[in-house]
């Protein structure tokens, strides 16, 4: 019965989708925001943001001309990314609370479009880094965009509970796509940002599956919650974490980085470590309790990327 209320629900909301669509056409500016929207914007900035922090990091002095082009280049990489996410996941979307508005399964973009346009933007993106910057910069560029789309959104997804621990290494490569453009190599620094972003990612999202679990559920998303149970999820959490606060003052070989980047590291760990147990404690408490703890860790996963990440700008910018 749940299922077939699961594909009512579904065949409306597609349904729904094509009118808008029909209507969509003659709305060019919602047109353009819609397919703005399809980018991820907020998915294209952290890229961005910390592309422009590995590039800032590396050794020798800014080339700002490469960093525009290089910031430009993962901008169109992301929004690749993002393009063919939706393209691949409309139907997904279609049955989840927080997606069912995004442009495809609201019928404002033709999927064809937002596989054309993602696979424009993946071979520019590629090509114009390569050519303006340097090649290793462009083969990670490549890189994550097979990670994400066919490894994880095709692939991983849908078949394990680890999904987002492989597929997050698309979103911690950034800073080394900004260092190689800066650089032209890899070494220990920019392997210390993507290991710091790889552990990050998982305890990051897990604390939102937590809070989302019937909407994967009724996709077939087989994210740990639903797998495993809130218990041994909130376990992994606190595991991830206990690796991560250790992994996050890694960056610190970085020459560009010293004492305030480890206090302000410290300072935002300890919140961190406070909020994870405060999540564990709850682990087989009261759902609504525990559904709290999960998006009050979630939301300050966030700040504590940024907080991180801008604390190593900061001391890269004042040097």
């Amino acid at each position: 019965m749940a299922s077939e209320a699961g594909v009512a629900a579904r065949s409306e909301t597609l349904a729904e989708g094509s009118r808008a669509l029909a209507a969509n056409r003659a709305r060019p500016r919602a047109r353009a925001l819609d397919r703005f929207v399809l980018l991820k914007p907020r998915v294209m900035s952290l890229a961005v943001f910390t592309g422009a922090v590995g590039f800032l990091l590396a050794p020798g002095p800014i080339d700002w001309l490469n960093l525009v082009a290089a910031l430009a280049a993962m901008a169109a990489g992301a929004g690749a990314c993002g393009a063919l996410n939706m393209w691949w996941e409309g139907d997904i979307d279609a049955q989840m609370a927080r997606t069912a508005r995004r442009p495809i399964p609201r019928g404002a973009i033709d999927p064809r479009e937002a596989l054309a346009i993602g696979a424009f933007l993946s071979l520019l993106s590629v090509a114009a880094l390569g050519l303006r910057v340097n090649w290793l910069a462009a083969g990670l560029l490549a890189l994550t965009i097979v990670i994400y789309i066919p490894v994880y959104t095709i692939w991983l997804k849908q078949r394990t509970p680890l999904n987002i621990v492989i597929g997050g290494a698309a979103g911690a490569l950034p800073p080394m796509i900004g260092w190689a453009a800066a650089a032209g190599a890899i070494d220990a620094g920019p392997l210390a940002l993507f290991l710091f972003i790889f552990l990050w990612t998982p305890p990051h999202f897990w604390s939102l599956a937590l809070c989302r679990s019937g909407d994967y559920q009724r996709a077939g998303v087989p994210m740990l919650p639903n797998v495993v149970g809130p218990v041994a999820t909130c376990r992994r959490i606190a595991i991830y974490v206990a690796l991560l606060v250790p992994a996050s003052f890694a960056p610190l070989t970085i020459a560009r980085l010293g004492t305030f980047y480890a206090v302000v590291a410290a300072g935002f760990n300890a919140v961190l470590v406070w909020r994870a147990a405060a999540l564990y404690r709850l682990r087989d408490g009261p759902e609504a309790e525990r559904r709290k703890a999960a998006m009050a860790l979630f939301g300050f996963s966030i700040l504590y990327m940024f907080a991180l990440f801008a604390a190593m700008l900061g001391e890269a910018m004042a040097q």
